[in-house]
């Protein structure tokens, strides 16, 4: 599994390409060569880069959906909608597809930021205005997420 780390701005060319930052790429090389699978987020209106490996993983758990009962159908439908095959070519860019470009309103500017094991991809606006709009609700995220784990020492 892998742990990425840091947020990233860099700008999309006219076609949808976008250079990755080198800390960034240098966090991803032992998986550059398996290519990337990249998807609308769930909840936000943002992009989801995931390496390969990844997806298997995600593909594996929805996998196990039992495609007899509707609401997983309906899931797994909207969850791989738009979905690409996606690979940094030989000078660090990924091309981002113009109808994923459209949902996630990228324009030129852009933030590519770490989510644990996947990166995601944001027209820097929108990701600076949820950044803002969450920062009064964190403490309580936090809590509600994070406080009834034990956190090992």
């Amino acid at each position: 599994m892998i742990n990425l780390i840091g947020t990233y701005e860099c700008k999309a060319d006219a076609k949808g390409r976008l250079m990755l930052a080198s800390s960034l790429k240098k966090q991803l090389s032992p998986v550059l060569q398996e290519g990337f699978v990249i998807k609308r987020s769930v909840f936000q209106s943002c992009l989801e880069l995931y390496p390969m490996q990844e997806w298997n993983v995600m593909m594996s758990k929805i996998n196990k959906l039992n495609r007899f009962v509707k609401k997983n159908n309906d899931f797994i439908r909207r969850f791989t909608a738009g979905v690409k095959m996606v690979e940094v070519d030989a000078t660090g860019r990924i091309l981002i597809p113009k109808d994923l470009c459209a949902f996630a309103e990228i324009k030129k500017e852009v933030v590519l930021s770490s989510a644990v094991n996947i990166v995601e991809i944001w027209d820097k606006e929108n990701y600076e205005k949820v950044i803002e709009d969450s920062a009064e609700d964190f403490g309580d995220l936090a809590e509600a997420v994070m406080g009834n784990i034990e956190l090992d020492e």
